[in-house]
């Protein structure tokens, strides 16, 4: 047998054998990355479709943000874990490590691994630890996961469970082969009783015991709460000698841990744990299925579609009577209902959410849900939440994360709820800046948040407002709202006007008189801007980009500074931040002039020359940007990930079509990267992109066919796709400049709708 392009062939060709889906994806992809430079900034996340809890192998010291880094030599454990970012670091973590040998501070313990003996898959991870010689094997559920021990010939091997700093509790109970307690350490927030409680059940009976405060070992010592904890037990084992042991967490309590154990793995065996994650893994991915890509390709794709199925994760958990329940990060209390966390929509209201709503609305329905008893608890909607409410990044995309989700058709949770949440978020500023709107006041009376108030990164901030007002101001025409209610939300929605600076061309932070700040470099980060210049944030009109059309002169102009983007050098000035972040320089080394994709606020601008009768050109930049920018490697992410949102764009582009405006029935246009896309949808129906001659060469759309009949419109409607049938294009090497052209054949924008 040998393997070619994915599939498993004997030398005759007789017998094909297709690769599973979920072995096409390789969780190292974006690993190799630092602070200085991202390369997705990711881990290798061993896990289930929004389960609770991931794992990671942890190369990082406790408390490192940065818990694997693809380039480290060594492992120090295996880490439980809820980090959505290393920027967010952790919660509800602790690290589990098998030595031969006692070796207890992290440094000791570490042992040398090499990727040559490593095994890295979304539902099985194993690794050799060479210092060690002991084999780690580790298949996920939800709420739990099993390990596998493969020791040497020893008198004196151990497994470390290292509850970490900042407050803990381990207690190890021979008689049963179990540990139990709670970690405390978490690194966003501000939480009163905040626990991640464990147990951990072995096979095998316990020869040694101890506990370990971070500097003093006890042996025979079984129980211990100080500062820092960790749990050891110890065996004898023969060469080869397999030990399992099997581990969950609740957020709730020791026993609702145990139920959680008894519930996802219980009597299963190791392999029975890592079918049931693979099989679960397959089905996921295979709502989407692509042919006549390389296998390259392939990974790629699957291995984006891996990471957009991670996060928000689940927060909530099911007791003994079979009710959802779950801690509260915004009250400290044991609540019924859903509850996820761990992902910020200041990124990932622009595809994520869009594509759950697409081709997972069930899940979607549960987060809607959960962002209920997130208002009801907390009085806001959080902006980001790990787990619960942090200070961190702008807008009030939460809007827009509700309004997409009711206009795709979700139902069955408590809207009107969600209705006075988005509605209280746009006319209140919170008790912290991650909430509501900073600089409300301004915004509502003037249009806009000015630059000299003292509210930092204030042009972003009120062009982010304009679009999240637009995205209720549809939630309420859907709801049947007044018309006295919401036109307000329409106004405001046009205020992106009031900073577009015709002289320079260019959004520009503008001063609470009405001048213009000055002096202005559109090459500038930050300051007026987030994470972004005014080369980035110019194109944030989601909702209107005819009003932009119109601000710039027209379309021939509007196509020019588009393909300025990419003509001009990626020069900047980093002079806000006082040093390069690591954004300007993933711009800069990137070869795209300004064109910054590892940073959110740009990455739709590409779809942008649909709107302005130029398809062709969105055609070659998106399939440009797929090949240049991604990648199924540990460097093949061009900026951070993003909790799904920077894999979704590339899902998205891979099928054709991308939403450039959420809380819109509309997608816009690109180019399909397969020859054949199948979309199952869980409606039963299936929508099918076919593009027969598509190939690195043939990118460029000369015709199309929607079921059957002429096409030529620059969008597709989301009904076309919920309806089920099937999207043809002819393909070629050479632009079309005159298909979808047309003004009509436009997207949606607010100041062109009927």
């Amino acid at each position: 047998m040998f393997a070619f392009n994915g599939f498993s062939q004997s030398k005759d060709g007789i017998s094909v054998k297709e690769t599973s889906l979920v072995d096409y994806v390789n969780p190292l992809m974006g690993t190799m990355s630092k602070p200085s430079m991202s390369n997705g900034n990711t881990y290798p996340a061993i896990g289930v479709p929004w389960g609770m809890n991931i794992w990671s192998p942890q190369t990082g010291k406790m408390g490192d943000g940065w818990m694997y880094r693809y380039t480290s030599d060594k492992i120090r454990g295996f880490k439980q874990t809820h980090q959505p970012s290393p920027w967010m670091n952790d919660y509800g973590q602790f690290s589990i490590m098998p030595v031969n040998g006692l070796k207890l501070g992290q440094d000791e313990r570490a042992s040398w691994f090499s990727h040559k003996a490593e095994v890295s898959t979304p539902y099985y991870y194993k690794v050799f630890l060479a210092d060690h010689d002991i084999t780690t094997e580790i298949a996920p559920t939800e709420r739990a996961a099993e390990f596998r021990f493969t020791f040497p010939k020893s008198d004196s091997s151990y497994v470390i469970f290292d509850a970490f700093d900042r407050g803990s509790y381990v207690k190890i109970i021979p008689s049963e082969r179990k540990i139990i307690g709670y970690s405390t350490k978490y690194s966003r927030g501000r939480y009163s009783d905040f626990k991640n409680y464990f147990v951990m059940q072995f096979d095998k009976d316990f020869d040694y015991t101890g506990v370990w405060n971070g500097k003093d070992f006890s042996a025979g010592v079984t129980e211990l709460k100080d500062n820092h904890t960790a749990a050891v037990i110890g065996f004898k084992t023969k060469k080869g000698e397999v030990v399992t042991a099997k581990v969950a967490s609740s957020f709730i309590s020791i026993e609702q841990a145990e139920l959680n154990l008894s519930r996802e793995v219980g009597n299963k065996s190791f392999d029975q744990v890592k079918a049931d994650a693979k099989a679960l893994w397959n089905e996921k991915l295979g709502r989407i299925k692509v042919e006549g890509g390389t296998v390259d390709q392939m990974r790629t794709f699957y291995s984006c579609l891996y990471r957009a199925l991670f996060f928000p994760n689940k927060l909530y958990e099911i007791n003994k009577e079979g009710e959802k329940v779950h801690w509260s990060p915004y009250n400290g209390k044991i609540e019924k209902g859903y509850m996820f966390a761990g992902t910020g929509f200041w990124d990932t209201f622009r595809a994520l959410y869009p594509f759950l709503n697409l081709a997972y609305p069930s899940i979607n329905k549960e987060m809607q849900a959960g962002l209920v008893n997130d208002f009801k608890e907390g009085g806001w909607l959080p902006e980001w939440s790990s787990p619960g409410y942090a200070n961190i990044m702008v807008g009030n995309n939460s809007a827009s994360v509700v309004a997409d989700a009711y206009i795709k058709g979700l139902r069955g949770y408590d809207i009107e709820t969600l209705w006075d949440a988005v509605t209280h978020g746009a006319n209140n500023a919170g008790p912290i800046q991650a909430v509501g709107r900073a600089g409300v006041e301004y915004y509502n009376k003037l249009g806009y948040v000015p630059y000299n108030v003292g509210i930092n990164e204030n042009a972003a901030r009120t062009l982010e407002y304009a679009y999240d007002d637009f995205a209720i101001y549809q939630l309420g025409k859907a709801l049947g709202k007044p018309k006295s209610e919401i036109e307000i939300y329409k106004k405001r929605s046009m205020n992106y006007k009031k900073l577009y600076d015709a002289s320079t061309g260019f959004m520009r932070g503008k001063n609470e008189d009405g001048t213009f700040q000055s002096p202005f470099n559109p090459f500038k980060w930050g300051d007026a801007f987030t994470e972004g210049n005014a080369w980035h944030y110019t194109w944030s009109v989601f909702q209107d980009i005819q009003g932009l059309v119109d601000l710039m002169g027209g379309r021939d102009k509007f196509v020019d500074k588009l393909d300025a983007v990419f003509s001009t050098p990626p020069i900047f000035d980093d002079s806000y931040y006082g040093g390069v972040i690591h954004e300007i320089r993933e711009m800069q080394i990137a070869d795209m002039g300004q064109y910054a994709h590892g940073n959110q606020p740009i990455q739709h601008m590409i779809y942008l020359y649909d709107y302005a009768g130029a398809p062709y050109k969105a055609q070659m930049h998106v399939r440009d940007a797929m090949n240049k920018l991604y990648k199924a490697t540990p460097d093949g992410y061009c900026g951070d990930e993003d909790n799904g949102q920077t894999s979704a764009w590339y899902v998205f582009s891979a099928l054709g079509f991308y939403p450039v405006t959420p809380a819109v029935n509309q997608y816009a246009l690109g180019t399909p990267l397969f020859k054949k896309t199948t979309i199952t949808l869980e409606n039963g129906k299936t929508f099918t992109i076919e593009a027969p001659k598509n190939s690195a060469e043939n990118f460029y759309i000369q015709s199309a066919t929607l079921n059957g009949k002429k096409y030529d419109k620059a969008y597709l409607d989301y009904s076309a796709i919920e309806n089920g049938g099937t999207l043809k294009f002819d393909m070629s090497n050479k632009p079309n400049t005159k298909w979808a052209s047309d003004k009509k054949a436009a997207p949606y924008s607010l100041s062109t709708a009927e």
